[in-house]
């Protein structure tokens, strides 16, 4: 397993984020709990999950060959029915008959729920980066949005827990800045 940077696509610096949104991007806690405190009603809206083929940067992250195949678990988080992030979840297949095995029970239930109320679980530090409309996850995080802007910010940070890496992904949507 390496590092959660593996490119040099993702850095340890938001270099060029506004100020607005800087808060949100090195905040170091629960997502899912600073959206909660800003919004009458939260919701997480699953997309798909299931085993699939992941980013190639991904892969090399979690320690996967390429094309091997990986569980992938995407999602919308809503803030009074406003979609404000897109977040993707990735972890090698095998993990999931192990330590990550609740991902697949998750529903339209956060991911952070089980992350930061287990206190076995590591998180390695933040990675950004401002992801373009050729981005996969750029394309994901707006398939269903009427408006393209010219970059999206992204952080990621990988998770583990007995060793068993669970990489996390979070697309910032221009909502984000309303809340």
């Amino acid at each position: 397993m390496t590092s959660c940077k593996s490119d040099s696509y993702w850095n340890g610096s938001a270099l060029g984020c506004g100020a607005e949104l800087r808060p949100w991007l090195y905040d170091h806690g629960s997502l899912t709990a600073r959206i909660q405190q800003r919004c009458e009603r939260f919701a997480v809206q699953p997309v798909r999950s299931g085993l699939a083929r992941i980013a190639y940067d991904e892969a090399a992250v979690l320690g996967i060959a390429p094309h091997r195949l990986a569980y992938s678990r995407e999602v919308f988080l809503h803030a009074d029915g406003q979609p404000v992030v897109f977040a993707h979840s990735a972890c090698r297949a095998e993990d999931l008959r192990g330590v990550w095995q609740a991902m697949q029970g998750l529903g339209n239930r956060s991911l952070g729920s089980l992350l930061f109320t287990h206190p076995l679980v590591v998180r390695q530090p933040l990675h950004f980066a401002a992801l373009r409309p050729h981005h996969p996850l750029y394309q994901s995080a707006l398939r269903e949005a009427d408006l393209c802007p010219e970059r999206l910010w992204a952080r990621r940070s990988l998770f583990t827990l007995h060793g068993a890496p669970l990489l996390v992904t979070e697309v910032f949507l221009p909502a984000i800045l309303d809340l």
